[in-house]
C-alpha cells in the first residue's frame, strides 16, 4: 500500500495537508512584518513601523526581516495542520445537537476556537520563543558594539536554552501564551465563520464561498483576534526576549505588565499595533484561501478518481 496516495484519500489527510498549505502561505507573505512588531513590542523607544523597517533594510540587509522565519516555517505544515484538526474536531464536540450534514454553530466554532488555542500554545511555545530570540538579534556593526550573543540559526538558539535554563527556559512564556491564543482563537474562528456566511450566504453549508471572501473574511478574522489579544502579546514578547544570559528586567507576567505601563504609559500595550493589524490581514486572509482552495482540490481530484474509477468499472 502507498502511504501517500492513501493518507491523502482519507479527511484527516486532506486537512492536514491543506492546513500546512495555509500555514506555509501565512508565515511567508507576512514575515517581515512581524519581525517589524516584534521589534516595536521589546523596544522602549518609539518608532514607526516604516523607520523601523527601512532602519533595519539599511543596517542589517533585507534578509534580516526574515531572520528566525525558518523555525516557524520548519514547524508550520504540523502545527497549522493540527489547528485546524483540532478545531474540526472541537467544534462539533462542544456541540452535538449540530447535524453532522451542517456546519457547526457558531457557539461550537467560538468554543472549538477557545480549545484550540489552548491546546496549540503546547506546540507554538517553544517555536515564538526561539523566533523571537533571533528577531531580535542585531548584527554587530558600529553603532551596536555591545552585541553579547550572537546565534548562527533556530537549532543554536534551541540548543543554547535548552543547555541554559532546561525545558522550563524552552517553554518559557507558556501561561502567558496560553492566556493569549485561547480567547483570541475562539474569536478568530468564529469571525471568519459569521463573516463569509455575511458575505457569501449558504457558503458554509456548500463551501462555494469566492477567493475575494475567503481573503476578506480570513482577513478580518485575523485583525479581530490580533486587537483583543495585543496587550497580552507585547507582555509575552517582553518576557520570551529575556535569557539567563542578561540580566531580566521583568519576574512574571504581572510585574512585567506594572513595570512596562509604569515606565511607558499604557500605550505601550498597543505599540505596533497598525503593523501587527496590517499583518494580521495580509497573513489570514492568504492562510485561509491556500487552505480552503487546497481542501478543494484534494476533494475535487478524489472526486475525479472516484469517477475514473467507476468508468473503468463498467466496461
Amino acid at each position: 500500500m502507498d502511504f501517500w496516495p492513501e493518507f491523502l484519500a482519507s479527511s484527516w489527510g486532506k486537512e492536514f495537508v491543506a492546513g500546512g498549505f495555509g500555514g506555509i502561505a501565512g508565515i511567508v507573505s507576512g514575515y517581515p512584518l512581524d519581525t517589524v512588531r516584534v521589534r516595536q513590542q521589546n523596544s522602549t523607544q518609539k518608532g514607526s513601523a516604516f523607520r523601523i523597517l527601512r532602519h533595519v533594510a539599511v543596517t542589517e540587509g533585507p534578509l534580516s526581516l526574515y531572520r528566525g522565519m525558518a523555525a516557524p516555517l520548519a514547524s508550520v505544515t504540523f502545527q497549522n495542520a493540527m489547528v485546524f484538526q483540532i478545531y474540526a474536531v472541537l467544534s462539533r464536540a462542544f456541540d452535538r445537537n449540530v447535524p453532522a450534514s451542517d456546519p457547526p454553530s457558531y457557539k461550537g466554532v467560538a468554543l472549538g476556537g477557545f480549545g484550540t488555542g489552548a491546546i496549540q500554545s503546547l506546540m507554538l511555545t517553544p517555536v515564538e520563543l526561539v523566533k523571537i530570540r533571533l528577531q531580535l538579534q542585531r548584527r554587530n556593526s558600529p553603532d551596536n558594539k555591545n552585541q553579547i550573543t550572537s546565534y548562527k540559526g533556530p537549532t543554536d538558539v534551541a540548543r543554547s536554552i535548552f543547555k541554559q535554563e532546561g525545558w522550563k527556559g524552552i517553554y518559557r512564556g507558556l501561561t502567558i501564551t496560553v492566556l493569549r491564543d485561547a480567547p483570541a482563537h475562539g474569536l478568530y474562528f468564529w469571525t471568519y465563520e459569521y463573516v463569509r456566511e455575511q458575505l457569501h450566504p449558504g457558503c458554509r453549508k456548500n463551501g462555494q464561498e469566492s477567493f475575494r471572501t475567503m481573503l476578506i473574511a480570513g482577513g478580518l478574522a485575523g485583525v479581530a483576534s490580533w486587537i483583543s489579544c495585543y496587550p497580552v502579546d507585547v507582555i509575552k514578547t517582553r518576557l520570551q526576549a529575556q535569557s539567563q544570559s542578561t540580566p531580566s528586567r521583568y519576574s512574571g507576567i504581572v510585574d512585567c505588565f506594572r513595570r512596562s505601563v509604569k515606565q511607558e504609559g499604557y500605550s505601550v500595550l498597543w505599540r505596533g499595533l497598525g503593523t501587527a493589524v496590517a499583518r494580521a490581514f495580509v497573513v489570514n486572509g492568504a492562510i485561509f484561501t491556500a487552505y480552503e482552495t487546497a481542501l478543494r482540490f484534494f476533494f475535487s481530484n478524489n472526486n475525479n478518481n472516484h469517477a475514473n474509477i467507476e468508468t473503468e468499472n463498467t466496461f
